[in-house]
Order: structure tokens, then C-alpha cells, then sequence
């Protein structure tokens, strides 16, 4: 067995100082986790800033409270427990893995954190035998209640419905640049431009392996180009379209999935159902691509379509006129 886990405690197990020690420790955990959110908004959302600095003293508060309800009931010295000292109780993801998904995440893992404390201290108390942990836990929940519904107000008084729409407006805009354009670049590069060799693979020598192959390596290695051309050539800081990592894997993915989707038929071994079918793909994928500069790019669809479709139909035809000749 782990070590970690095997010396985890049960809830069922902790005395009543210990729940009261391990909601003072995760109160103050909360609290650093909304102050660390508010820091990495202040920048571009001050708005949504100034309501995590309040959620944070709130939290900061009420750890007061139950610091001071422990030594009127247990003394001074409290118990040094924290969530992952205790099997099945709830858990927070690290803060990294959330402040870099966008402001929409934030908020929803801010609402997720209240209503996780305050589920798991109810369901707590219900299992509990004991009149005083009873009401302890129950207290707590009540408390975490409050949490949720002060969260709420602070949204509705310090996040009002302009700032909130600016705040959405800016995140979406950097979404689209993070995100959605380079990753319509790739998958419009990898759709498009591997028809050519694949086709004319498939034409040229009617064997479906070797066709896949051919669309595995271009595929793959049009991924690799995409990718590192994206991260390498801006690196976000004066055009503020976000991070070159994020920029340069949204890019490198969507052209190897864009090359692979008609090239994933070739492992069918009768040659005229994988090229049917990988034929169907492509026009699949373009109409794909402009459904999504229409979506996000607010490009016309027939505009869209008429250039998209277009491209990728005479690329195609190129393909297969090379091969068959």
C-alpha cells in the first residue's frame, strides 16, 4: 500500500478537536487559494479581482471564529491536521491546474469549492453518532452555507452586470486568441495541405498501407512544423494572444488531426472503401473548418464556405490527378 494512504485517518476516526482543528486549516487554505486567484486576475479583470479579495478575507474571517471557538473549547495549542492527512475528505485541485483555464473556470471552481465544504460537513453530521459532533458538523455546514450565499452577493455588489460583460467579453477574446485561432490554423494547414500527398499516394499506387503511412508521416510531421512555428514565432507578450506553449500545442494537435482524419481510412485494406470513405472525411473536415470561422471568427458561412470548400476541392483534385497520372 501507499504510505500516503495508509496512514490517512478516517473522519469517522477524528475527535471533535481534530474536525474543528482540520475546518481551521482548510478555511485558511481557501483563503490563500481566493487570494491567489484574485492576484492572477487583477491584472486583466480587476472586477472579478476585488470579489475574490473579499471571498478570501471572509475566509480568513471565519477561520478567526473557529480558532477562537477551539480554545474556549480546547485550549491554545491546535492540532496540526489538513485534508490529505484524512481518507474521503474533499480536496482541492491545485491552484495551477485551474488560474490558467480561463476566468469562467475560476468562478466555477470558486462555486464548486463552497458547495463541496458545505455537502461533505452536512453528510458528515448525519453520520455522526455523537450529540457534539453532531452539532459541530452541522454548524460548520451552516457556516459554509453563508460562505456560498455571501460568495453570491459579493458577485451581484462588487462584480456588477458591465463589468462582469467586459470581463466575459475580454476572456473571450483571448480564448479565440489563444485557442481557437491557432487551432483553426492548424487544422485548416492539416486538412488542406495533406490532401495532396495522400491522395496522390492512394492514386498513385492504390495500396492502402503505404497510403497510411505516407498520411502518418505528413500528418505528424506537419503537426510538429505547425506547433513549433506557433510558440516560436510570437511569443505572446506585445500581441497579447496569450501563452506560446498553449498557442503552439492548440496548433501542432489540430494539424496532426486534421491530416490523420483522412488518412485513418487508408488502414481499411480495400482501396476503394478507404478512399470513399476518406473522401467523406474531408468534406466532413471543411465544412468543419467553416463552421467554426463562422462560429468564433464571425467570418460569413457562405464566405466561409465558398473558400474553404473551394481550396480543399482543388487541392484534392490535384491530389488525385498527380496520383492517377
Amino acid at each position: 500500500m501507499i504510505p500516503v494512504l495508509a496512514s490517512r485517518r478516517r473522519f469517522s476516526d477524528l475527535t471533535e478537536a481534530e474536525v474543528l482543528a482540520l475546518a481551521i486549516s482548510s478555511e485558511e487554505d481557501d483563503a490563500r487559494i481566493y487570494a491567489s486567484y484574485a492576484e492572477r486576475l487583477r491584472a486583466d479583470y480587476p472586477a472579478s479581482a476585488e470579489m475574490f479579495d473579499a471571498m478570501a478575507a471572509e475566509e480568513n474571517l471565519h477561520r478567526r471564529m473557529l480558532i477562537d471557538a477551539y480554545e474556549a473549547r480546547f485550549g491554545k495549542v491546535i492540532p496540526l491536521i489538513r485534508r490529505e492527512h484524512v481518507a474521503g475528505y474533499y480536496y482541492r485541485r491545485p491552484v495551477w491546474l485551474v488560474e490558467n483555464l480561463g476566468l469562467d473556470r475560476i468562478r466555477e471552481e470558486a462555486a464548486r469549492m463552497e458547495d463541496e465544504a458545505a455537502d461533505f460537513y452536512t453528510r458528515a453530521a448525519a453520520a455522526s453518532t455523537d450529540p457534539g459532533t453532531r452539532k459541530l458538523l452541522g454548524d460548520l455546514a451552516a457556516a459554509e452555507r453563508k460562505h456560498e450565499a455571501k460568495a453570491g452577493a459579493l458577485q451581484a455588489t462588487r462584480l456588477t452586470p458591465d463589468a462582469k460583460s467586459e470581463e466575459d467579453a475580454k476572456a473571450h477574446r483571448q480564448f479565440i486568441l489563444t485557442y481557437v485561432q491557432p487551432g483553426l490554423a492548424g487544422l485548416m494547414d492539416g486538412s488542406v495541405s495533406t490532401l495532396a500527398p495522400i491522395f496522390a499516394t492512394a492514386f498513385a499506387t492504390q495500396d492502402t498501407w503505404t497510403t497510411f503511412l505516407v498520411g502518418l508521416a505528413a500528418s505528424i510531421g506537419a503537426g510538429i512544423s505547425m506547433g513549433f512555428t506557433e510558440a516560436a514565432h510570437d511569443d505572446g507578450v506585445i500581441s497579447g494572444r496569450g501563452s506560446p506553449v498553449k498557442r503552439g500545442l492548440a496548433s501542432g494537435i489540430m494539424t496532426a488531426v486534421g491530416g490523420l482524419g483522412h488518412a485513418l481510412p487508408y488502414l481499411i485494406p480495400h482501396f476503394w472503401t478507404a478512399t470513399g470513405i476518406a473522401v467523406a472525411v474531408v468534406f466532413c473536415e471543411l465544412w468543419a473548418i467553416a463552421w467554426i470561422q463562422n462560429r468564433y471568427m464571425e467570418t460569413p458561412f457562405l464566405r466561409a464556405t465558398f473558400q474553404v470548400v473551394l481550396g480543399g476541392a482543388l487541392v484534392l483534385g490535384a491530389g488525385i490527378l498527380i496520383g492517377g497520372s
